[in-house]
C-alpha cells in the first residue's frame, strides 16, 4: 500500500465476530482504498458459525477467515486502531488514532441476534469511511 492509504486495525478479544465483520466489511466498501487488518488479544479458533452466516446473507463469506493474534507489530502500521471490548490488551502508540466501538458480542448467539450487530457495524464502517476518504465516498 502507499503512503496515502489509510490503514485500520480491527481488534476485540477472540477476533472471530465483530473485528472480522469490521474488517469485512471496509475491504468490501472501501473497494481497496484502505489497508484493512484484524485481530484478537486472545483469537478463538475459527469464526463464530452465526457471524459467518449473517454476512453470507449479505453476500460477504467469511468462512475462509481465521482469527488472527494481535500484534504490536499490526498495531505500529495502522493509522487508525478500532477496539470492540479488547479492555486494556491494545498497545497504544503514539500518532495512531483509537476508537473503542461498544458494540454488543456475538459470541454464542443466533444469527437472529447477530443480524443487529452485523447492521450497526456496516453503518459505522460507512462514516469511517466518509472520515478516511473524504469526498472519495
Amino acid at each position: 500500500m502507499s503512503e496515502s492509504t489509510p490503514s485500520v486495525l480491527f481488534v476485540c478479544v477472540h477476533n472471530a465476530g465483530r473485528s472480522q465483520m469490521a474488517a469485512a466489511f471496509l475491504a468490501r466498501l472501501a473497494g481497496g482504498r484502505v489497508e484493512v487488518r484484524s485481530a484478537g488479544s486472545a483469537p478463538a479458533e475459527t469464526v463464530h458459525p452465526a457471524v459467518v452466516a449473517a454476512m453470507a446473507e449479505v453476500g460477504i463469506d467469511l468462512s475462509a477467515q481465521a482469527p488472527k493474534i494481535l500484534t504490536a507489530d499490526a498495531v505500529r502500521a495502522s493509522d487508525v486502531v478500532i477496539t470492540m471490548g479488547c479492555g486494556d490488551a491494545c498497545p497504544v502508540f503514539p500518532g495512531r488514532t483509537y476508537l473503542d466501538w461498544k458494540l454488543a458480542d456475538p459470541a454464542g448467539q443466533g444469527v437472529e441476534a447477530v443480524r443487529p450487530i452485523r447492521d450497526e457495524i456496516e453503518q459505522r464502517i460507512r462514516g469511517l469511511l466518509t472520515a478516511l476518504l473524504p469526498g472519495d465516498v
